[in-house]
């Protein structure tokens, strides 16, 4: 007998053996998906933006579906509407009129599937990037690649910035957001760091101006899906609502949030 369940064990740890496991998860009604981020790229007019709309669907999906059809304007505290219109059937919505002002309140309504979804949002500035500097000897081995990406936070005014740093390496985007709480008018930094990272690879870095609210939804939300966070498959602590709202019914709220900022971009070649 003990021969036999020796020769098992071996069989299995030569062939590689292998239980096929399927999780059964629950699976909701789907939910309008929001990305309306009106993004006014210094020393550009600003006026070609566009919206995404698509719905939610289940974990294991490789896609998801768009949401078609919707009638979309925002508008302006000077009467200004501007329509978005949809492009094919891809769920992205394009105006090419826009009319961007530092400090300007804007509200997003978006028509769809006979519900009535509304935002309002304030268009803020960012200072632009003053340099970079790059350290070869970072992490915890001293061979990680670290940029520093220094700024000038303007004084005398709360401020909130959200980066985001895309390589050549073939990873997610990297999002940081920070606030000038202990920094206010100095010139600070926002990091990245990327262990893949080889000389000759490019950057491109975008700093955010974010109002205060954007800035606690996107720490919830970055803080919830960190490492020291929960797993894929466990139950987040709480869902993170964006500024959007379904004014018909409220109880199928939308997910996304509707941002507009003035960015500073930057592509850096790692040296």
């Amino acid at each position: 007998m003990k021969k036999i369940i020796y020769i098992a064990v071996l069989f299995c740890l030569c062939y590689n053996c292998e239980d096929v496991v399927d999780i059964n998860l629950n699976e909701a009604e789907p939910r309008l998906v929001i990305e309306a981020s009106i993004n006014w790229l210094k020393n550009t007019a600003g006026n070609e933006q566009s919206i995404k709309l698509s719905l939610s669907a289940p974990f294991f999906n490789e896609t998801t579906p768009p949401a078609n059809s919707a009638n979309i304007q925002i508008s302006d505290t000077n009467s200004n509407i501007f329509n978005f219109i949809e492009y094919g059937n891809t769920g992205i919505y394009i105006n090419n009129t826009f009319i961007p002002v530092i400090d300007e309140t804007y509200t997003l309504t978006i028509n769809y599937a006979g519900d009535l979804y509304t935002a309002t949002e304030t268009l803020k500035s960012v200072p632009s990037i003053d340099f970079i500097e790059q350290n070869n000897e970072g992490g915890f081995t001293g061979e990680d690649i670290e940029l520093k990406v220094f700024y000038t936070d303007p004084a005398n005014e709360e401020n909130y910035y959200f980066f985001e740093f895309i390589s050549d390496v073939p990873v997610i985007p990297t999002l940081e957001v920070y606030n000038d709480e202990f920094t206010n008018g100095n010139q600070i930094f926002g990091f990245y760091t990327e262990e893949d990272l080889e000389s000759g690879d490019e950057v491109t870095i975008r700093n955010y101006g974010v109002s205060e609210r954007f800035y606690e939804f996107m720490y919830v939300l970055l803080q919830q899906g960190s490492a020291e966070g929960s797993g894929p498959f466990e139950t987040q602590p709480a869902t993170v609502r964006g500024n959007c709202t379904n004014e018909s019914n409220p109880d199928n709220y939308p997910f996304g949030y509707f941002r507009l900022s003035e960015v500073d971009e930057v592509v850096y070649t790692i040296e």
